[in-house]
């Protein structure tokens, strides 16, 4: 059973996500908040597998409350989706930083966002490649410019290579047939990667890359 916590300040909106998630028969929705200290509290005191995190609420923003939430040891189970108004705004590069697994639209279809917190609740990142592209385009855009940082000692050379084609928007399938490698092979070295660099997931492995220098896009025109 796959435990979610819902944070929205809209209780209609609330409403309506208890609706659809409760009638599916592998996933329960144990509590709602309707702030960021709310989703807290409640986050510490039911131990969800899911957080659906508004981010605009009062108190205490989500983007604030996902960061908390990703930095208590107590919830290391817990993954954050971030839910937004908007495919790429300013609230998705923050969310992805604060430890958020991924990010999903308002106006999600209603099988869309099961299938969401299903692949989320596996330990997967919601970051398809088309949206990692997409995220690379606005790194770009942005023209951030951050030192190389010393986590990038951990990792073998391979390793680099692999964290550099997920940054890139590859999936494993894709990342196996470009390094001549089975698919299995292919996730194994994602997964040492996300070990050795802490991350909780494939997003934080594509927010990795760009911060810590081992990944730099070429700049628009």
């Amino acid at each position: 059973m796959i435990r979610v916590l819902l944070a929205d300040d809209q209780s209609l909106i609330r409403a309506g996500l208890r609706a659809l998630l409760n009638s599916e028969p592998d996933i329960d929705v144990v509590g709602e908040a309707g702030d960021g200290q709310q989703a807290l509290e409640r986050a510490a005191a039911l131990l969800p597998d899911i957080v659906l995190m508004d981010v605009r609420m009062p108190v205490l923003d989500g983007i604030e409350a996902t960061r908390r939430i990703a930095g208590d040891a107590r919830l290391a189970g817990t993954r954050v989706i971030i839910l937004t108004m908007f495919e790429l705004d300013e609230y998705v590069f923050r969310g992805l930083r604060a430890g958020a697994s991924g990010f999903l639209v308002k106006d999600t279809e209603p099988a869309v966002l099961l299938q969401a917190v299903r692949v989320v609740a596996k330990g997967e990142a919601l970051l398809t490649p088309s949206v990692t592209r997409r995220l690379i385009t606005e790194y770009a855009a942005r023209s951030v410019e951050e030192a190389p940082m010393p986590e990038l000692d951990v990792l073998t050379e391979r390793e680099r290579e692999v964290v550099a084609l997920v940054a890139a928007g590859l999936s494993n399938q894709e990342i196996a047939e470009r390094m001549v490698v089975s698919p299995a092979t292919a996730k194994t070295h994602v997964s040492r990667a996300m070990i050795k660099l802490a991350a909780r997931d494939r997003a934080q492995l594509v927010v990795f890359a760009f911060e810590s220098g081992l990944v730099r896009p070429r700049r628009r025109p």
